[in-house]
């Protein structure tokens, strides 16, 4: 850290700084807190339900909420401002930095929401008798393989979890794998699958496509969570299926809003009339055909808008991202051969018939030109994959059955 200080100037400082010694915006308190913390946002959408039960259930129960990504701490002020009392942002993980939080939050029970675990802030919280849950964990092949290689560490740290509650039975098998004890690792299924699903209503549907400035009659593709290398392969699959659906407009979401500049310039570089979502405001005479989206907190909702839906991560070795965002509009779901993240989602969605799996450009243009001159097979594909994300409910049950005890004590 000493050596690293020097070269802060190079770096966002407010960000760092801000992690290094958080601004407190909260006094410390005799009575105990839940502290819930989030990597970024997969995975504060991913506690929303939970905390929502978990406020149904004990409406006196002071929550703190951390997240450690920017993009993460806008979704959670969006999502979470009447049910958590602090949003703050994860410190760093030194001692200076979390003991001064730990201090200030007096927590009874640490939450960690599928993973991101910091070792020096798990053994201080786990010294100073605070009972520590993963809950919704996930153990990817790629982390699998380092916990492996590294068990007697790895076993160590994740011991200090009272317990690790587990998306599926492989996670489970894993922790287990590696030398857990199988009392401490349960099989809880994935929360994700807990949100409410709101459905878009036709007043909400005409309102998004006014205020994207388009057309009722477009058939719209929505690429979303797109990464480096995928956003080419889309719109080259564009390109070809407008010579047979000239009425098809494509919506790209990069992953990372970063990369939205990047894959604007792509589209225009193609020949595409091309729109950044953050600019409609000032053009809405302009007639594009395809949508770069550099907003956040709006991809959840623009789905519900796809007749055809594509998630990245997938055709490059990312390992995939949320399905379940499309299937629950009643929205058929392509997506690539890389999606180890989410084994289950995808075989599930496979299963039921409400997603399928393209080897690469080829594949995704005759497999999306099959369904969209298909109208009935199209149709029937989307009301399978929400009948997949209705099925599979009930994780955030499971999960506050299992630290309800817990809460009763420090509610």
């Amino acid at each position: 850290m000493l050596i690293f200080l020097p070269f802060l100037s190079f770096f966002r400082k407010a960000r760092i700084s801000g992690r290094l010694r958080p601004d407190l915006h909260l006094a410390p308190s005799e009575k105990k807190r839940m502290w819930i913390h989030a990597l970024s946002v997969g995975e504060v959408i991913s506690a929303v339900p939970l905390i929502r039960a978990i406020k149904a259930r004990h409406p006196s129960l002071s929550i703190v909420f951390t997240v450690k990504t920017a993009q993460g701490m806008e979704v959670a002020k969006k999502e979470l401002p009447d049910k958590a009392a602090f949003l703050l942002p994860m410190p760093l993980d030194f001692w200076w930095s979390y003991s001064r939080m730990f201090r200030r939050i007096n927590p009874a029970i640490f939450l960690y929401i599928e993973g991101d675990v910091w070792p020096g802030l798990l053994s201080y919280i786990y010294k100073k008798g605070v009972k520590v849950f993963l809950v919704n964990g996930r153990i990817s092949p790629r982390t699998f393989r380092s916990y492996r290689r590294f068990s007697p560490v790895v076993r160590s740290l994740l011991n200090k979890f009272e317990l690790c509650l587990m998306q599926s039975e492989i996670d489970r098998d894993r922790l287990v794998d590696i030398g857990l004890s199988p009392q401490k690792v349960k099989d809880t299924g994935n929360i994700k699958f807990d949100r409410p699903w709101r459905t878009m209503e036709k007043d909400e549907h005409d309102q998004w496509l006014n205020k994207l400035n388009l057309q009722p009659e477009k058939i719209l593709w929505v690429a979303g969570s797109t990464h480096e290398g995928e956003d080419r392969i889309i719109l080259e699959t564009y390109k070809r299926l407008q010579d047979n659906f000239p009425n098809l407009f494509l919506i790209i979401a990069p992953r990372r809003i970063e990369a939205a500049e990047d894959s604007f310039k792509l589209s225009l570089d193609m020949g595409f009339n091309t729109a950044l979502r953050s600019s409609l405001t000032f053009s809405k005479s302009f007639n594009y055909d395809v949508l770069i989206l550099d907003t956040i907190g709006e991809l959840d909702r623009i789905y519900g808008l796809a007749h055809i839906s594509f998630v990245g991560g997938s055709m490059v070795p990312v390992g995939g991202h949320n399905l379940l965002e499309p299937a629950s509009f009643g929205c058929p779901v392509l997506f690539g051969v890389h999606t180890h993240n989410f084994q289950l989602m995808s075989e599930g969605l496979l299963e039921s018939g409400g997603g399928l799996r393209v080897k690469d450009g080829e594949d995704l243009f005759l497999k999306i030109k099959a369904l969209l001159s298909d109208n009935k097979l199209l149709i029937a594909m989307g009301a399978k994959a929400r009948g997949f994300v209705l099925k599979n409910s009930g994780a955030v049950d499971r999960i506050i059955e299992h630290i309800g005890g817990y809460i009763n004590q420090n509610a």
